[in-house]
């Protein structure tokens, strides 16, 4: 019998980190478990956060961009671009 493969979305939120968001696309890019979307949301960073994603952005299936009033906004924009089975943040 056909299993379908189960879809994942990772969501992740960033406003401004820099240092630490290449660490975090790093980690979910060995993820062992290859059959997952990842979409990342950035509240409109200003220290070069853009930049990284940008080196990333072949990896990430999608990049949104926008202001949001806080991460609980950001996370349910997320959600609303999620097609997975099972949703991670």
């Amino acid at each position: 019998m056909y299993k379908k493969k189960i879809l994942f979305t990772i969501i992740t939120v960033v406003l401004n980190n820099k240092k630490k968001i290449e660490k975090c696309l790093k980690s979910v890019l060995n993820q062992k478990y290859k059959n997952f979307e990842h979409i990342v949301i950035d509240g409109g960073s200003t220290d070069g956060t853009h930049e990284v994603l940008k080196k990333y952005s072949k990896h990430i299936k999608k990049i949104i961009i926008k202001k949001d009033k806080n991460m609980w906004e950001a996370m349910n924009t997320g959600i609303k671009n999620a097609k997975g089975d099972i949703i991670c943040i």
